[in-house]
């Protein structure tokens, strides 16, 4: 006799299942039709978790960010108070978690931005990243990092670890280019002599 999943272990099955969907047959593929077929369940078990496609990729993608600001939480709270330190976290975790994620991630994301209900949801989460951002690298900075340059770094490090997924780069040049992107900025909104103090 199967034992019958709790509500919370049935989310994990499918969120599951749909991540393996995402990475073998694209994004395209995932609707929630094939995901009940893949998951073993009725369709009505899939809409009642996501209610419709938007959902479910709402679902991918919030728990993509979860783990990404989990990680990235943990390693600024084990580095150096060094801004070479510091940067180099926001880099190394931004391309690694989309890589951990495999290419889906990319293909999660572009569908998100097909909605304007979905695209609010992804703006929010890089307004999170935004702000740990500010927190982790504007005591370097002699003036406030306006925020346009923050969306800089963002839009950087989204096509950086995007092209690293891709294979067109590797994880390594994503990671010195990103690297090399917060440096200059946090340098820019220097003044002349904390720059030759500080380097």
């Amino acid at each position: 006799m199967r034992q019958r999943l709790t509500r919370d272990e049935r989310y994990r099955q499918l969120v599951d299942v749909a991540w393996r969907l995402v990475r073998r047959d694209g994004t395209d593929a995932l609707s929630l039709g094939r995901l009940s077929e893949e998951a073993g369940v009725t369709k009505p078990v899939v809409y009642d978790h996501f209610g419709t496609r938007a959902g479910l990729l709402a679902a991918l993608y919030r728990e993509y960010d979860q783990r990404q600001t989990a990680l990235m939480d943990e390693a600024l709270a084990n580095s150096p108070q060094l801004l070479d330190a510091r940067a180099g976290v926001i880099a190394a975790c931004y391309v690694d978690c989309v890589l951990t994620q495999g290419r889906e991630i990319p293909g999660v994301t572009a569908a998100l931005a097909g909605s304007p209900e979905l695209d609010q949801l992804k703006r929010g989460y890089s307004a999170i990243f935004i702000g740990k951002c500010r927190a982790a690298l504007q005591p370097f900075a002699d003036i406030p990092i306006p925020a346009a340059a923050f969306w800089g770094v963002l839009g950087a490090a989204e096509a950086l670890s995007g092209a690293a997924a891709a294979n067109e780069i590797s994880r390594e040049e994503a990671q010195a280019e990103l690297l090399d992107v917060i440096l200059t900025t946090v340098r820019r909104h220097r003044t002349a002599g904390a720059i030759a103090t500080r380097g």
